[in-house]
């Protein structure tokens, strides 16, 4: 079994993946190591570290290859990341093998625990630069996100008042 965790960065991907990791006992891959193992290994990394949507692009085809080579060989991987955006992961909808869900948060979570947000971006990983964005910035590209995600009928949890209660949800999803 595949699951694949998208959303917004700050939203939780890699603790859901740690959590699922220590339910399931399914190893997971954060596409953000795969991003910075390219960036630190290649000598001419072609894009820069915060051009998302030509990262993703890039990325794809790789993370097409594992999804495939894992279900060839009947494995079970969590793939997290940014960079799983909805028109790629599109093609994987209604694939048997494969669950799909994407973390938002409501305008009206982000207005309520803004700071509270990037209090917790160190819950699994210890990053070495805060990526802030501003408030509107990221209500915004959460509603995009979602919109995105409605158009395509793909899987996602809008995170709405209290961030752990809905996190079990979206491990039962995956259940």
């Amino acid at each position: 079994m595949i699951f694949l965790i998208g959303g917004q960065g700050h939203s939780g991907k890699t603790l859901l993946a740690q959590k699922l990791l220590e339910k399931f006992y399914y190893p997971y891959l954060s596409l953000d190591h795969l991003k910075m193992g390219l960036i630190k290994g290649m000598k001419d990394f072609p894009f820069k570290v915060d051009e998302d949507e030509k990262i993703a692009e890039f990325l794809f085809p790789i993370v097409d290859g594992i999804i495939q080579t894992c279900i060839e060989n009947k494995q079970n991987l969590i793939i997290e990341g940014i960079y799983l955006i909805p028109k790629k992961l599109q093609k994987f909808q209604n694939h048997s093998d494969i669950k799909i869900l994407y973390i938002i948060f409501s305008k009206e979570y982000i207005l309520q625990n803004y700071e509270l947000i990037y209090q917790n971006e160190n819950a699994i990983e210890k990053r070495l630069f805060s990526e802030k964005e501003e408030i509107n910035t990221l209500i915004l590209n959460h509603q995009k996100l979602k919109t995105q995600c409605e158009n395509l009928n793909l899987p996602f949890i809008e995170i709405q008042k209290d961030y752990e209660t809905e996190l079990k949800n979206a491990i039962e999803f995956f259940a």
